[in-house]
């Protein structure tokens, strides 16, 4: 391909950063002491488009942003048009493509860290910073939900050179005095950017008090899943009391035990186990997941992929992240069985680029995973080949949907795709391919230990086995809580410390769900159930709203979400979240309300109706719920 690029060139650093990413995804068959960057250009180099993401992301770990010199060679590597390669970089939150500040901290502003204290820390870095993106070391962006809303108000550092840490409560003071020592620890850096992760943790520990709940208030499983540690829960129930990074703890308390069961009765038997169990997607959609792990093993097409979606971006969401974060080896454990199932080779979990600790843990339980004979090209010494790789996402909600993930691990913008054909027709790759939410498959392990039947026994319906909600706002003991499908909203808000006296609301199901009022408490968390009451389960948000709540705020808010996070590929999606924020701002300085909530429900309607996928059509889901309660 004749690429025209302009003459910018790239820093050695930059280049040396690009080069290890390409040198470390090398194909098998590239000929020995051949150039890493893929001299021969043509179809060869565009089949590695897939490296484009990490690619990006090792530059902006380096440097904090990418210039045109970064993005000129990786399209040349490539063999990539500028134009793609550019248009890639800007559709994600967390890349840069001018330059700024090297040491960021993105503030939470959604619907939980912003009236928990994150609208203070912005006055206070704005004061003390400037207006976001003006600090020439240190600056500061507004950010949507980091997942941490359990510990409102949350902040993310990204920090040039070194490891992004998450501080979480956060404070104004803790958040300035990390980002100096960050840049301290900048300056006095040499010319190889060879960090001592543990030394940077150290040095933000001495430098605040907040910043030292980084890593080890996120090892505290008690902090976001009150409830552990507590034998008899099955996905919590290694959380707090497993060594995250040992691969021996966890083979002590378990690990392993299913895997070695599903190899020893083999893939169909695997397969109608989950059948039986009546196991349904967990992150919205509820797809029986037996229907889709059989589908794909039947297909002809090879090879086979699995993808793990631990993009877990819906605002008020944070249980995959507890999951990843205690028991990462759990997840490996059920993307294996997964992959052996469904007869896949290669499995891609993709996770949310804003949980720097999950990352981290994750990476090293896939190489012990590999080391200890676990993942490779024979599993457990069964003959069964699988290995996973790790894909960071860098801030984009819409990654959530399947076919927009799949674009983006194969290194385009992250737009849905039509459908059908569907991924378990044509999916990672053009392959037939196994897509889950992180919950889902945490749930196969407890299929695979007591059997499907048993499984089933637990709800009903279409709502079996136990099921994980995010409980924050105005309760007393906010975070993930396991109780059996069919508990009550009662009975969850009972194990969070009691339901609040002035209770107003409860936003379920996240930004992409509903209200419920006061006195429909005692509907079942179900599918079923929701529904009955017209409203819906979603990723398992369970938001409280207290009588200070400032309800109209908090639907400009989610209004904004969706107009920020629209990818724009279809106009219904992109002219209609704009429009809704519009209305609903004309409505909260005292626009005639009839006029308004008429445009709103033709908005709903047209978005629902038209948009091409989840987000779009689910964009009006809170507004019109809140509009039918009486709520605005």
């Amino acid at each position: 391909m004749d690429l025209r690029l302009s003459s910018a060139e790239p820093t050695d650093v930059e280049r040396r950063a690009i080069d290890d990413v390409f040198a470390a995804h090398r194909a098998p068959h590239d000929r020995p002491g051949a150039d890493q960057r893929f001299p021969d250009s043509g179809h060869a180099a565009r089949g590695r488009r897939h490296i484009l993401l990490p690619a990006l992301h090792a530059v902006m770990a380096e440097v904090g942003y990418l210039s045109s010199g970064a993005l000129n060679h990786v399209a040349r590597t490539l063999a990539v048009p500028p134009a793609d390669v550019y248009g890639v970089a800007t559709f994600y939150a967390m890349f840069a493509t001018e330059p700024r500040a090297p040491y960021v901290a993105h503030v939470c502003d959604d619907v939980a860290c912003g009236a928990s204290g994150g609208e203070e820390i912005i006055a206070c870095l704005t004061e003390e910073l400037g207006h976001a993106g003006e600090g020439k070391e240190v600056s500061w962006v507004r950010s949507p939900c980091l997942g941490l809303c359990e510990r409102a108000p949350a902040v993310l550092l990204q920090l040039a050179g070194q490891p992004d840490t998450s501080i979480a409560p956060a404070a104004a003071p803790d958040v300035q005095v990390a980002l100096r020592v960050a840049a301290d620890i900048g300056e006095a850096q040499t010319g190889d950017r060879a960090f001592d992760q543990h030394a940077v943790e150290r040095a933000l520990d001495r430098a605040s008090a907040g910043a030292a709940a980084a890593d080890r208030a996120f090892a505290d499983g008690s902090v976001s899943a009150p409830q552990t540690p507590d034998p008899t829960l099955r996905l919590l129930g290694r959380v707090g009391v497993v060594e995250p990074d040992s691969f021996d703890d966890y083979r002590a308390h378990g690990g392993y035990a299913a895997l070695r069961r599903a190899i020893q009765v083999g893939p169909a038997r695997v397969i109608q186990e989950v059948t039986d169990s009546g196991l349904t997607g967990r992150g919205g959609a509820a797809f029986p997941t037996g229907v889709k792990w059989s589908g794909v093993a039947a297909a002809p097409v090879r090879p086979h992929y699995l993808v793990c979606n631990a993009d877990e971006s819906e605002p008020g969401t944070f249980k995959d992240r507890v999951l990843m974060e205690n028991d990462p080896f759990g997840l490996i454990e059920a993307m294996t069985i997964a992959g052996y199932a469904a007869g896949c080779d290669r499995g891609f979990l993709y996770i949310r680029g804003e949980y720097p600790l999950a990352t981290r843990r994750l990476q090293h339980a896939i190489e012990a995973a590999r080391t200890r004979g676990h993942l490779g090209p024979d599993v457990m010494g069964s003959g069964f080949a699988f290995d996973i790789e790790l894909r960071r996402g860098a801030g984009a909600y819409i990654c959530g949907e399947e076919t927009a993930l799949l674009n983006s691990i194969e290194g385009f913008r992250g737009e849905p795709r039509n459908k059908p054909p569907f991924p378990s027709v044509s999916g990672l790759f053009g392959c037939p391919t196994v897509i889950n939410n992180v919950e889902t498959l945490y749930n196969v392990l407890h299929v695979l230990d007591i059997g499907g039947p048993a499984f089933a026994q637990v709800g009903g319906g279409r709502s079996t086995g136990p099921k994980l909600f995010c409980v924050s706002g105005a309760v007393a003991v906010p975070g993930v809580y396991e109780v059996p499908f069919g508990a009550t909203l009662r009975e969850l808000l009972t194990l969070a410390g009691g339901v609040p006296e002035d209770l107003r609301a409860i936003l379920l199901g996240g930004a992409a769900g509903g209200f419920v009022l006061p006195d429909q408490l005692d509907v079942p968390l179900t599918l079923e159930g929701t529904r009955e009451i017209g409203a819906t389960l979603g990723s398992g948000v369970v938001f409280a709203l207290d009588s200070t709540a400032d309800l109209p705020a908090t639907l400009r808010r989610i209004a904004a979400f969706f107009r920020d996070e629209s990818c724009g590929q279809c106009v219904p999606c992109r002219v209609g979240t704009v429009r809704q924020e519009e209305s609903l701002a004309r409505l909260t300085r005292g626009a005639p309300p009839d006029v308004e909530r008429g445009l709103l429900d033709d908005l709903a309607r047209v978005m629902q109706d038209a948009s091409i996928c989840g987000l779009g059509q689910t964009a009006p889901a809170a507004v019109m719920s809140a509009l039918k309660l009486g709520l605005l």
